[in-house]
């Protein structure tokens, strides 16, 4: 979200339980009533799963997310292979910093590289705003039909490389329409006219649902990890937050995003990619961010790559290239 007023909005976490393994899950009345539960996963490293319930209920705590709170030992054998492409980028000062989280869905395994590191995700974040638009038609139906004119163009400092189509000065568009033109063309002056519509407390209580400080509204910035954003991206495939149907109309849109430049050219190009990017930053400091869940190969995975440097036009290509890495890793897995 870009404009003015930003309001970087909410997280939520969702999952897929361990394929291997057996799980105990070691829940008692008054722990259930915490933030966070967890459980022990009996494995060959005996690591904990951390798990998370939605407050607001009387008689249920819906499932938000399990998370295994290690590593996979397959995927952590390749991360050197990784560094290998960070590392070259930056002695060739195509970035400074960069980090990456990928996840196999199947068996809940993940990895991460420098997953401390904090970034401005720029257009990221409209992903989670996406979503909160969604949990306000369940509030509102028929609240993607509503009416909203562009009739003043909006002035910002936001000055972004990477331009698609975008809407109209003059025109009326539905809510619908706008958050189309947001997620598949990226465009921020239909984003600038949802940020005057979203419901402000939904987005402050899906942050607080999952145990994260609320965005402060007056601030443009919302500093993120590779790790926290993959948040909204598993929530949408596990459709734990949304319906079912929200959740798969949410990432069939994703699916339409026209921008080709960064992770899916280093892609087949019949691969089915539900992503989104974003440019953050400064001139002289420019954050560049994609995440996506990829529909080819064996089985759907999903990777979160956010890198900085001093060359906005220079970062795609380093997505690209982790990318293609990436994916031949997890086309070999069984």
């Amino acid at each position: 979200m870009l404009g003015k007023k930003v309001p970087f909005y909410f997280v939520i976490i969702a999952f897929l339980l361990p394929a291997s393994g057996l799980i105990f899950f070691m829940l008692d009345e008054k722990k259930s009533d915490s933030d966070t539960d967890f459980a022990l996963r009996e494995s060959s490293n005996s690591c904990n799963l951390k798990i998370k319930r939605l407050n607001g209920f009387q008689f249920i705590r819906p499932l938000l997310y399990a998370e295994p709170s290690c590593e996979s030992d397959n995927l952590t054998q390749h991360k050197s292979e990784i560094e290998t492409i960070i590392n070259t980028n930056k002695s060739l000062g195509n970035i400074t910093t960069a980090s990456v989280y990928i996840r196999e869905f199947s068996k809940a395994e993940w990895v991460t590289i420098n997953e401390n590191e904090k970034y401005s995700p720029g257009s990221l974040m409209k992903v989670p705003e996406l979503i909160a638009f969604y949990k306000m038609n369940e509030k509102s139906p028929g609240l993607f039909s509503r009416k909203v004119k562009y009739d003043h163009e909006y002035i910002t400092d936001k000055h972004p490389t990477y331009l698609s189509k975008q809407i109209k000065l003059g025109q009326t568009y539905t809510i619908g329409e706008l958050l189309k033109y947001m997620i598949v063309y990226s465009d921020n002056n239909a984003t600038i006219l949802l940020n005057q519509i979203v419901d402000e407390n939904i987005f402050k209580k899906v942050f607080s649902d999952v145990g994260l400080a609320e965005p402060d509204f007056k601030l443009s910035q919302y500093p993120i990890t590779v790790n926290d954003f993959s948040i909204f991206m598993k929530e949408l495939y596990n459709a734990s937050y949304l319906s079912q149907e929200d959740s798969e109309t949410c990432l069939e849109m994703l699916s339409r995003s026209d921008f080709r430049d960064g992770l899916l050219n280093g892609l087949p190009g019949n691969c089915a990619v539900a992503h989104k990017f974003g440019e953050g930053g400064t001139d002289n400091n420019p954050n560049f961010s994609e995440s996506a869940i990829v529909y080819c190969g064996k089985k759907p995975y999903m990777i979160t790559i956010m890198a900085k440097g001093t060359d906005m036009k220079k970062l795609p290509k380093v997505m690209s290239d982790i990318s293609k890495k990436v994916y031949d890793i997890m086309s070999v897995r069984a």
